[in-house]
């Protein structure tokens, strides 16, 4: 910042880019892990509700309206009996015909294990949530759009309960102008201000990263493109020009950048990338951002830059919901770099997988083998059979009116 209190970006908001209108095109990689952890995130919150249930059950009838909520593309009834593994079924004390269900002792072990997990490595989910709140532009964030974000960001179940009252240092709950109830982040953690697309490159120690600390260069996003677009001269001369653009931290003021320009966009694309890279499987909904757009002070079409830099995101149709993943995060179908509660996910995912080959050969664990199951599971890797890319269908259902076909003789 120079002694009229101006950065040297806010010189080069504009560049005079011409955009390329892009086609959507389809991941079949991708879209196997999104089906596939749609399944794991349902199952999951199930086991939460469970446990947070009086009496350690829940029936048919209690769970009937939650498909939706769940993101299931079937009845939640259906969906239980699906893993018995996992749940298991009885009749209701009182009403023999209402079926019921509770938490095998498999589901009971896992649940504990995650439970260390979560202990374990606490600071480091507190300091995602201070990085989240620390992008907002109050530092506040209201608990409704915090909520469906849990699972995504790897908080504990009543992580509101558990987990922030822990820590009144650093949190406070507030209730905003429209009296919506709302976390508040009470103090500026400077040393979490670093964003997971400096860390990389920091851990590189390249000299294009001590360019950029110099203020010389600009940090370059990571891009994996679809079959066909990365050899398009208009498309690669379009994102050598977005790249040389000085790299806006998603922890920076963004108030004095105009909101039309090209450096505004570039800092919407590092807002969003920094968010995907907070979250365990690195996607998350695209409704679930939405519901931040203000906070983080983005404009209101911003979802058009998921099919804008198909480099950097994928926008997927799956499971009847709209999912956004950081497409750096994957390598042949595998989060990069898990963290210990995605490798526990995987278990767990395993073991609904088992119990699903135990109802299709006709038989089904019995509760005292399910330890012996898990043992049997616990150290066993999930194979992705699309483990590798494969661009191979393209729709204009995502095509705006900034986005448009790529040249059919690339493709």
């Amino acid at each position: 910042m120079n002694k009229n209190g101006v950065l040297p970006w806010m010189k080069l908001q504009w560049r005079g880019i011409a955009k390329v209108r892009l086609k959507w095109v389809k991941n079949r990689s991708l879209d196997h892990i999104i089906d596939k952890d749609t399944d794991l995130k349902a199952a999951s919150l199930l086991k939460d509700a469970i446990k947070r249930s009086s009496t350690g059950f829940l029936t048919a009838k209690s769970v009937a309206d939650w498909q939706k909520l769940l993101g299931l593309t079937v009845p939640v009834l259906r969906f239980m009996r699906r893993y018995p593994t996992l749940f298991h079924e009885f009749p209701h004390p009182r009403w023999p015909s209402l079926p019921c269900f509770r938490l095998t002792d498999t589901a009971l072990l896992l649940d504990s294990q995650e439970h260390t997990i979560h202990t374990n490595y606490e600071n480091a989910t507190v300091e995602r949530l201070c990085k989240l709140l620390m992008m907002m532009k109050t530092r506040t964030v209201p608990l409704q759009s915090l909520y469906p974000l849990r699972w995504d960001l790897g908080f504990p179940d009543s992580f509101d309960k558990t987990l922030i009252p822990k820590y009144p240092n650093h949190f406070q709950f507030v209730k905003a102008p429209n009296g919506v109830p709302s976390l508040r982040l009470k103090q500026w953690c400077e040393e979490f201000a670093v964003s997971a697309l400096q860390k990389s490159n920091e851990r590189e120690s390249d000299d294009g990263y001590r360019e950029f600390k110099r203020g010389k260069a600009a940090l370059v996003f990571p891009m994996r493109f679809p079959r066909g677009y990365g050899a398009q001269k208009k498309v690669r001369a379009w994102m050598e020009e977005f790249q040389k653009l000085p790299y806006i931290s998603p922890y920076v003021d963004s108030s004095r950048i105009d909101p039309n320009s090209d450096l505004m966009e570039k800092r919407v694309v590092g807002v969003l990338h920094e968010i995907l890279s907070l979250t365990m499987h690195k996607k998350t909904k695209r409704n679930y951002l939405r519901s931040l757009r203000e906070e983080l002070n983005l404009p209101h079409k911003f979802t058009r830059i998921f099919t804008r830099y198909p480099g950097i995101f994928y926008l997927s149709l799956k499971c009847k919901t709209t999912t956004v993943t950081l497409r750096e995060g994957y390598q042949s179908g595998k989060v990069v770099d898990p963290h210990p509660l995605v490798l526990h996910r995987n278990k767990f995912y395993h073991v609904m997988k088992t119990g699903l080959l135990y109802r299709g050969d006709g038989s089904i664990s019995k509760p005292e083998e399910d330890a012996l199951l898990l043992d049997s599971v616990a150290n066993d890797e999930i194979r992705d059979e699309d483990s590798e890319e494969e661009e191979v269908e393209t729709s204009d259902e995502f095509c705006e009116d900034e986005v448009s076909e790529t040249d059919e003789s690339s493709e």
